[in-house]
């Protein structure tokens, strides 16, 4: 039972990735009848001639922020991706540390509620990261539907030296898939700049924790730091090379004391 729900979720997603491809093809057919700009270009071959070469241009492209003066602004696909996970472990850092300056320029806060745009040029084309980010209490778990809601992937998040948060991440995960049933599950580990000053015991049996709850939420693991930028930018690099089946490998990282990355 557990293998036909995985791949009946791996249906939708691929369902729901068709769906938005041929929505672009739409618009760009709309776009050249009606003389108005497409909303998705699809990215260039150009420079993937071989597999290493085209990971470090993936790699380096990703990598680079832009403002609307590079692109025109109608080249842009925009994907959301949310951010749950109980209070004070670290998601709010951890979106500051990926978006950087660019959270002047964008996104928004409500009560429960925190959004901030990250926009990156890769290949020819604009990427508009909406990510969505619910607060941990009980109080906010209206939220989560409009968090969730047409995500292409959902990062459940814990703090690596407190249990209690890691044990919270299937309730997460269960409500966030009555909401969405396509996207991405990414599970992620915060705080690991704190977790290797645990005793090396209770590292391993925090790390087999997780990498059991990773494995029956069929989600990719990482452990992460905000404070020194561990795994943060590696994560939405991951993200972006699934989604647009880009030729960049995730190397497994198993050995305790160092941030864990199991797939």
């Amino acid at each position: 039972m557990f293998r036909l729900r995985v791949s009946r979720r791996r249906v939708l997603w691929r369902f729901s990735l068709l769906h938005r491809c041929l929505r672009s093809f739409w618009n760009q057919i709309l776009a050249c009848k009606l003389g108005k700009s497409a909303q998705y270009r699809q990215l260039s071959h150009r420079t993937m001639s071989s597999p290493a070469a085209a990971g470090r241009g993936f790699e380096s492209g990703i990598d680079t922020a832009i403002s609307s003066r590079c692109c025109d602004s109608s080249d842009l696909v925009a994907l959301k991706i949310s951010l749950l996970g109980d209070c004070q472990i670290g998601k709010t850092s951890f979106l500051k540390k990926y978006v950087g300056g660019e959270r002047e320029q964008g996104g928004f806060q409500m009560t429960g509620l925190n959004r901030m745009d990250k926009t990156l040029c890769l290949r020819g084309a604009r990427i508009a990261y909406n990510i969505w980010e619910v607060k941990g209490d009980e109080t906010c778990q209206n939220h989560i539907p409009t968090a969730c809601n047409d995500s292409v992937a959902i990062f459940i998040m814990f703090d690596l030296t407190s249990r209690c948060t890691l044990n919270s991440v299937i309730r997460w995960y269960q409500e966030a898939r009555k909401w969405n049933q396509t996207a991405i599950p990414v599970l992620i580990g915060t705080k690991f700049d704190d977790f290797v000053q645990l005793p090396i015991d209770l590292q391993w049996t925090i790390a087999n924790q997780a990498r059991a709850y990773a494995r029956a939420l069929n989600a990719t693991l990482f452990f992460s730091s905000a404070t020194y930028n561990i795994n943060v930018n590696k994560i939405f690099k991951f993200i972006t090379a699934k989604l647009f089946n880009l030729p960049w490998s995730l190397e497994r990282n198993l050995t305790i004391g160092e941030p864990i990355v199991d797939f």
